[in-house]
């Protein structure tokens, strides 16, 4: 699927704006940070896939063959409906105007192998369909920021929970340091990182994936 699907998609509005830079959070939760062995970051550690790598969650979700390990990881995203530029944490806060959910998906192997020669993380992050992402809810049925809870359970066994209130740097604050460096547009998503519990993809898994009482989606895994 083309990430142009979503030009209507994004809050079922026909006046929607296209799909932009999708800026992502690593190392948001500790728990995360400690199961593969990395520091704790001092500020929050970020990264853009491109529009292209985003596609429609309740999709298939492909596997690329010959790049090894394929990782989901289950994030909190957030549309951004203003434009923020260097702006304090409320303000950032109020140009969001819709939550979902997305698969951070990353070849395992791949960004091991890039990290260890000091090298950028695009390739095994920012492929063609690396960003499955569901659709979004008015931030109106929001009632506390802090209680979003998000869930992944594979073939039936819970693999991933975690609260917005466990990041490492909260969601306000995030919006607002990732606008002291990108300018966010309408139409490009937040995506604020994973909880501990990430793990390799299979052939013909099924995904629960769910964000509080406010959103649910059930895809398949398929290799390409």
């Amino acid at each position: 699927m083309s990430h142009t699907a979503f030009n209507s998609h994004l809050m079922g509005d026909s006046n929607a704006w296209p799909l932009g830079k999708l800026v992502c959070v690593g190392r948001n939760y500790a728990e995360h940070a400690a199961e593969l062995n990395n520091p704790i970051p001092e500020q929050p550690l970020l990264f853009i896939k491109p529009a292209t790598s985003a596609v429609a969650m309740q999709e298939p979700v492909y596997l690329p063959k010959g790049v090894g390990d394929v990782h989901y990881e289950t994030e909190i995203a957030l549309l951004i409906g203003s434009p923020i530029s260097k702006a304090q944490p409320a303000k950032a806060l109020e140009a969001v105007i819709g939550v979902g959910l997305a698969l951070d998906l990353t070849l395992r192997d791949l960004q091991t192998e890039l990290k260890k020669l000091g090298h950028p993380w695009e390739r095994a992050k920012a492929w063609d369909g690396a960003c499955p992402l569901s659709s979004f809810v008015p931030v109106a049925e929001v009632k506390d920021w802090q209680e979003l809870e998000l869930s992944l359970a594979i073939n039936g066994i819970e693999k991933q929970r975690g609260k917005a209130k466990q990041m490492l740097t909260p969601i306000a604050e995030l919006l607002s340091h990732i606008s002291q460096t990108f300018t966010l547009m309408p139409g490009d998503v937040v995506i604020t990182g994973t909880p501990a519990g990430v793990g390799k993809l299979a052939d013909g898994d099924q995904l629960d994936v769910q964000l509080t009482n406010l959103l649910k989606v059930t895809t398949q895994v398929v290799s390409l």
